[in-house]
C-alpha cells in the first residue's frame, strides 16, 4: 500500500543467514591482525598527543605566572627575593618539561611538535625575561637547552606514562627547543620588555627605557635579517615586535624632550595614554 514501509534488500535474507555470514569473517586473519595493530598504534599516539597538550598547557600557565612575578621586580623593595622565587617557579616548569621529554622517548619530536610548541614558546619567554633582568642581555638557545637535560637522579613521579616507556628508559632525558620556538619566544619577550619600560618609568627609573630601546632595536634588526625567508609565524610576529619598539622609543623621546616638564609620578600616565593612541592609529585592539 501507499502507506506501508519499503522493504530493504537484505530483509530478503533470514536473520540467521546474515549472522552466519558475519561469523564466516575470520578475525585472526593477517589483514584483521594488521588493522588491529594499526588501531592500537593510532590510539596510543592519540592518547600521548592529548597528554602532551595537557602538559603544554600546564607549562604555559606556570610560565605566565613567572612572568607576572618578574614584573614586580621594578617595584619590589628586594629584587633578589623576586628572582629567587622566579627560579623556584621555573624549576617547577622544568619538571613538567621533563615529563614531556619522557613521553617523547623513542618518538620523533616533530610528530608531536604542534602539541608542545605553545608551552615551549612561553617557557622561552619566561626564561629570557628572567635572564635579561639579571644580565641585561639575551639568553641563547644553547643555554636554554642546557637547562633541559635531566638525569635519573631527579626522582620525579611521572603520571600517565605508557607501558613501553616504562619498559626501558635511559638515565638521561633531554628536550631541545627548536629554533622556531626560540624565535617566537623572543618575539613575545619584546612585549614584556615594553611593559617593563612603562613600569620602570612609573617607579622613577629613567635609565631603563633607554637600555630597553637599544636592546629592542638590536632584536628588531636581527629579525629583519630573517625577513620573509623564515617561518610564517616569525614574520607574523615581526609587526608586533615593531609596535613594541615604537612604544619604547616613544617613551624615550618623551623622557628626553619633555622629561623635565612632566613630574615623575605622571610619566607613566603619559606613556600609557600615548600607547593607547598608537594602538588606535595602527588599528590594534
Amino acid at each position: 500500500g501507499s502507506g506501508g514501509f519499503r522493504k530493504r534488500k537484505h530483509d530478503n535474507f533470514p536473520h540467521g543467514q546474515r549472522r552466519e555470514e558475519k561469523e564466516n569473517v575470520n578475525p585472526p586473519s593477517a589483514l584483521m591482525t594488521s588493522f588491529k595493530s594499526f588501531q592500537l598504534e593510532l590510539d596510543s599516539r592519540h592518547d600521548k598527543y592529548e597528554r602532551l597538550v595537557k602538559l603544554s598547557r600546564d607549562i604555559t600557565i606556570e610560565s605566565k605566572r613567572t612572568i607576572f612575578l618578574l614584573h614586580r621586580f621594578t617595584s619590589a623593595p628586594n629584587g633578589e627575593e623576586i628572582l629567587s622565587e622566579s627560579e623556584v617557579k621555573l624549576e617547577a616548569v622544568r619538571r613538567k618539561i621533563k615529563q614531556v621529554a619522557q613521553e617523547l622517548i623513542g618518538e620523533d619530536m616533530y610528530q608531536f611538535h604542534r602539541a608542545i610548541s605553545p608551552g615551549l614558546q612561553e617557557y622561552v619567554e619566561a626564561v629570557s625575561f628572567q635572564y635579561f633582568i639579571k644580565t641585561r642581555s639575551l639568553i641563547s638557545v644553547e643555554e636554554i637547552n642546557k637547562q633541559l637535560i635531566f638525569t635519573a637522579e631527579d626522582r620525579e613521579e611521572t603520571t600517565n606514562m605508557t607501558s613501553n616507556c616504562h619498559a626501558k628508559q635511559p638515565h638521561t632525558w633531554s628536550l631541545k627547543v627548536t629554533p622556531v620556538d626560540y624565535l617566537l619566544g623572543v618575539a613575545d619577550l619584546t612585549g614584556e620588555l615594553m611593559r617593563l619600560c612603562i613600569s620602570s618609568v612609573g617607579n622613577g627609573d629613567i635609565d631603563t627605557p633607554f637600555e630597553l630601546s637599544q636592546f629592542l632595536r638590536q632584536i628588531y634588526d636581527g629579525f629583519t635579517f630573517i625577513g620573509n625567508t623564515g617561518p610564517y609565524e616569525v614574520s607574523k610576529k615581526l609587526y608586533t615586535l615593531k609596535q613594541s619598539l615604537a612604544k619604547v622609543e616613544n617613551a624615550c623621546y618623551t623622557l628626553k624632550v619633555r622629561g623635565s616638564e612632566i613630574p615623575k609620578h605622571m610619566l607613566a600616565d603619559v606613556f600609557s595614554t600615548k600607547t593607547e593612541l598608537i594602538d588606535q592609529e595602527e588599528g590594534l585592539p
